[in-house]
Formats: structure tokens, sequence, C-alpha cells
């Protein structure tokens, strides 16, 4: 199933980014997100699909990633990570779970 990633904030407002019982900081998944924008825009005719491309090589990933990147579900995981804030905040996917 299709999962948003939780948002929290914490009364110092430290706004953190939830997978499971992973945690991300904001600026590392948006430093994710465009990691993985920068991929997708490489070469316009050979779109690679954000479930098969992984950013554990790139040198700029954020070291919070590197647990992901043990995973065999890491491609997913940065997927679900790597979604438009938007659409989990109004919950506009209905198979979102996680969304507030």
């Amino acid at each position: 199933p299709t999962r948003c990633p939780a948002v929290l904030l914490f009364p110092h407002i430290t706004i953190v980014l939830l997978d499971g019982d992973l945690k991300f900081s904001l600026e590392s998944v948006k430093k994710l997100k465009e990691l993985m924008d920068e991929n997708r825009s490489i070469n316009p005719r050979m779109v690679v699909s954000k479930t098969t491309y992984s950013p554990c090589n790139e040198k700029d990933l954020p070291e919070e990633f590197q647990v992901v990147c043990k995973r065999e579900d890491a491609p997913m995981i940065f997927e679900r990570l790597s979604i438009d804030a938007d659409l989990c905040e109004i919950c506009a996917n209905a198979a979102c779970s996680g969304c507030f």
C-alpha cells in the first residue's frame, strides 16, 4: 500500500518526517527530493522510475539516509519521502495513511 510520510511538529519547531519507524529532518528530505528530481530530469527521453532509482551513491545524500541505503526496500522508501508534501497535507491520495 502507498503511504505518505507523517509530519510531526515538536515544541521547538523541528519538523520530522516519518516513514514507518524511520525519522528524517525536513531539510534532509528536501535535499533527497532535489537529488531525485535532478536524476529524473537528466535525460527526458530516458525517464528513470523513482521506484528503481536509489540515490545511495550520490555524494550529496544526507548522512541520515545511509541506514535506508542498507535496506532492500530503499527505493520505495525514497519514493515515498519524495512525494510532494501538499498531497500528503491534504490527503488528496486516497491510499495515503499517516496524513493529518
